[in-house]
């Protein structure tokens, strides 16, 4: 059953009660990551495993994601700052216990590639926040094998 979730700003991935913060270097340039973060939201299937659909809605300011095993999320696009930061809410998922999310995607330049920092910011009840720490290592996991894919993706094609 989808539940709306309790709107928060962009501040949140700051403040949030549980915040899982990742990063990674890639060889391509910020502006090329920033591109397919927020410009080709719908080619996300095709380099993050766990998505099987997403979606540009609302005329670009939301998107709607789907994962593999049947969670579902609309989203509100909070701060799309290129080639610095992509950030967005979800407003309605079937997650069980949550209560407010963000992501975060924050792009610095790392000598001719980019640092990608991913922060998953969460609060929802006692449950859902111990099964997020549980599942800490997958998330992880799930965020390198997209930025090496999403990595591999952008390499300019060989001659």
């Amino acid at each position: 059953m989808a539940r709306r979730l309790r709107p928060v700003g962009p501040e949140f991935a700051g403040t949030a009660p549980l915040r899982l913060v990742f990063a990674r270097e890639m060889t391509a340039p910020p502006g090329a990551v920033f591109r397919a973060l927020a410009e080709d939201v719908s080619g996300w299937s095709e380099w993050f495993s766990a998505v099987t659909l997403a979606r540009p809605s609302g005329d670009g300011t939301g998107r709607e994601v789907r994962l593999r095993g049947g969670t579902r999320f609309e989203e509100t696009v909070l701060v799309s700052r290129a080639p610095e930061v992509y950030a967005y809410r979800v407003d309605v998922t079937n997650a069980p216990g949550a209560r407010a999310l963000v992501e975060e995607w924050r792009l610095t330049p790392a000598g001719r590639g980019t640092r990608v920092q991913w922060t998953f910011a969460a609060d929802g009840t006692a449950p859902f926040r111990v099964a997020l720490k549980v599942g800490r290592a997958g998330l992880g996991r799930a965020f390198r094998d997209a930025v090496t894919a999403l990595d591999r993706r952008l390499a300019p094609a060989p001659p």
